[in-house]
Parts: structure tokens; C-alpha cells; sequence
């Protein structure tokens, strides 16, 4: 006879899951998202190579990020009543605040999503199209390609509301936005 699922995986209203339940339910696995009222656990171990680069893309932009704005790694930005995404790096336009539990659009300025084997179809497809629809004007999606990091720089077409590629950036970005960033990538991945 097999288990049943522990009580919190219930939802807590017949409409499903809404963005704000990610704050109240009890025992939630940590990096849980919410994607059109389904709930994402996270189904495997991160190889290291991908924390490594969360860790170390995350202080590069710290490092350079604009002052009264925030970077962090693995924080949910609220795109809706039913979606909740927890990207992998988010640059905000908002101070730092200790008890935030998560962003709203019209803050972020960019989401990156560093690909892993169990996340590719939501990192490449469905979660470039959420972000895209609520407004983030800059997204990132990170590839890994002989153990080195690639980004794939994309900008928010406010006609289409869809991303449109701004470059494949193999060795080094160096970009004017959101904001001055220059950051070689080999040293993301050492």
C-alpha cells in the first residue's frame, strides 16, 4: 500500500495554489515554485557546477549592482496570483529589505536562470514566457558548455511582450544593462 502525501500538498481552496500560500504552508520543501497554480519541488541534487555559478554570478552583480538595489540568489518573484518562479539570480531596483519573502515584477530588473538537466524545459521555455508576460525587461539564461558558463542575454520587447536575443556571451558579458556589467565567465566556473 503506498504512502499517502503528507496534509500541506493538499491545496488549501479548490482554485488551486495562489502565490501568497508559499508564505503559510508548514514543511514546504525549500525552492518550491509555483507555475500556473502547480507546485515545482525540487525532484534532484544540484550537480556543484551549478551552485558554483548561482554563487558566484550572484556576487558578481552584487558587486555591481547600483547602490539601493538588491541582487539574491533563490528568491520567488510574484508574477501573478498563480505563479510564484524562484529564479536562480534576480537583480532588483528595490533596497534590501531582511524579511522580504519574495519580489513583484515592476522591481526586477533582471532574472537569470542558470540550466540545470531536471529544470531545462521551464528554464528555457516556460519560464522566459512568464517573465516575459509580467514584464522583466531583462532576462538571462545560463548554459553549460565544456564546464564553462555561457549566457544567452535576451531584452523584453514591449510590442510582442516576448525576449528577444541581445547576444551568446562566451567568454566575458559586458553590458550597459540594467546596469554596467562586466564579468568574465570562465571564473564563475573554477
Amino acid at each position: 500500500m503506498a504512502a499517502s502525501p503528507p496534509e500541506w500538498v493538499r491545496p488549501p481552496r479548490p482554485s488551486g495554489w495562489e502565490a501568497d500560500d508559499l508564505d503559510h504552508v508548514p514543511n514546504l520543501p525549500r525552492h518550491t515554485e509555483l507555475l500556473d497554480g502547480a507546485l515545482f519541488f525540487p525532484r534532484a541534487p544540484q550537480r556543484s557546477w551549478h551552485g558554483r555559478v548561482i554563487r558566484r554570478l550572484t556576487a558578481a552583480l552584487e558587486d555591481q549592482a547600483p547602490a539601493g538595489s538588491t541582487v539574491a540568489a533563490r528568491m520567488t518573484v510574484r508574477l501573478s496570483v498563480k505563479s510564484r518562479p524562484e529564479p536562480d539570480v534576480i537583480a532588483a531596483s528595490v533596497a534590501y529589505d531582511p524579511d522580504r519573502t519574495c519580489f513583484l515584477p515592476e522591481d526586477v530588473s533582471l532574472v537569470v536562470e542558470v540550466v540545470s538537466e531536471e529544470s531545462q524545459e521551464r528554464d528555457r521555455e516556460t519560464k522566459p514566457f512568464t517573465y516575459a508576460r509580467a514584464g522583466i525587461r531583462h532576462f538571462w539564461r545560463v548554459e553549460e558548455e565544456h564546464g564553462l558558463p555561457v549566457v544567452h542575454a535576451y531584452e523584453l520587447d514591449d510590442t510582442t511582450r516576448t525576449y528577444v536575443p541581445t547576444g551568446i556571451h562566451r567568454e566575458r558579458v559586458k553590458t550597459s544593462v540594467p546596469f554596467g556589467i562586466e564579468i568574465d565567465l570562465a571564473r564563475l566556473a573554477r
